[in-house]
């Protein structure tokens, strides 16, 4: 007896090989959500967020496709407890108050060299602001089990005052000791539901 693999369902749209509509859910055990801030203006610090869930939805139109995520605040890990639990506190993400931090795409469209930009919203704290993120649609595949997965990297940045997320403290010689400007990473793997 052999085994019937199901074939990827993909689809072409203007030259480029995109995945069949459906819905998709994010893989937390092969997604990364991160960031990076600079510290003392000479280094930086990478972070992330080790809970959160994301659906994206590939509409028939690319343009009409969505994506929503949903992220718990608490989750940061820094690799520094102490500085954790101090970016939990009110001088930061105050996470207590403000448990999840969300993003909800308004606009999807095509850029140049088959990339993508993804128009939405992104709240902090309570406060919502537009961003917008670079995404490489890394392709899809049929994996052993005969889930289908597409992969893609994302990336923006955004001013952390916008936030709220203000505290800081000046250098003597010039500068803060944390950046304003914060720059997002998430390398993500989403499975199709049935």
């Amino acid at each position: 007896m052999t085994d019937t693999i199901t074939p990827v369902s993909t689809r072409a749209v203007n030259g480029l090989t995109l995945p069949s509509t459906g819905t998709f859910v994010l893989d937390k055990s092969h997604t990364e959500v991160g960031f990076i801030a600079r510290h003392l203006m000479v280094s930086k610090v990478r972070g992330r967020f080790t809970d959160f869930e994301g659906t994206i939805v590939v509409a028939d139109d690319p343009s009409e496709s969505s994506v929503e995520v949903i992220i718990q605040a608490a989750s940061i890990n820094t690799n520094d407890e102490n500085r954790d639990k101090h970016v939990r506190t009110n001088d930061f993400l105050s996470t207590d108050e403000f448990p999840a931090l969300t993003f909800r795409s308004t606009k999807v469209e095509l850029s140049s060299g088959g990339d993508w930009k993804v128009n939405g919203d992104l709240t902090v704290r309570g406060v919502t602001r537009p961003i917008v993120l670079d995404v490489q649609f890394e392709g899809v595949i049929q994996d052993p089990w005969g889930n289908q997965r597409l992969g893609f990297t994302a990336s923006g940045e955004i001013d952390r005052n916008d936030f709220g997320v203000s505290f800081n403290a000046a250098l003597e010689t010039g500068g803060f000791v944390v950046s304003p400007k914060v720059k997002l990473e998430i390398e993500a793997e989403a499975v199709r539901q049935a």
